[in-house]
């Protein structure tokens, strides 16, 4: 009897177990992310004390992101001398987000322009010179060192 139950018990889960194999379009049913992308618009020179236009613009599934939950635009001097902390962008529409800025000393910077539109964050950087560069920043260039030495933090 207790092997009759056993083989019963078995054949009911195989049976069960069976129903559940997978559906070939199962990939399907799952949300797809699409991340957004910002490309870094700098001029190609600064001048010292002067106010110039850093723009960032921002797509998604290939269409210009309007109105995003936040983009601010963080600057920071190469040898940690000088850090601009995060400024929010100003939307000026088409998805193009734009911040004027001056910068009173030569020297090589990065920008990382923080973006977020409905749960996609993201956080890209590029860096850029204003002036002449020094000796020691021409070195550190040719070092190809990572780019993030100076004080950085993070404030949304």
């Amino acid at each position: 009897m207790k092997r009759m139950k056993y083989i019963f018990f078995v054949s009911v889960s195989c049976i069960l177990l069976s129903a559940c194999s997978l559906k070939e379009d199962v990939a399907e049913l799952y949300k797809k992310e699409s991340p957004m992308e910002a490309e870094i618009i700098i001029p190609d020179t600064f001048v010292n004390n002067e106010k110039e236009i850093i723009k960032a613009v921002l797509t998604q599934n290939g269409e210009k992101v309007e109105g995003a939950d936040y983009v601010h635009f963080e600057i920071w001097k190469q040898d940690g001398t000088l850090h601009y902390y995060m400024e929010p962008a100003k939307e000026m529409g088409n998805g193009i987000y734009a911040l004027s800025k001056d910068f009173d000393s030569n020297g090589l910077y990065y920008i990382k322009v923080h973006a977020s539109k409905n749960g996609s964050i993201i956080m890209p950087q590029k860096q850029f010179v204003v002036g002449d560069l020094s000796k020691e920043e021409l070195e550190y260039l040719q070092k190809d060192i990572p780019t993030n030495e100076g004080v950085h933090e993070h404030h949304h």
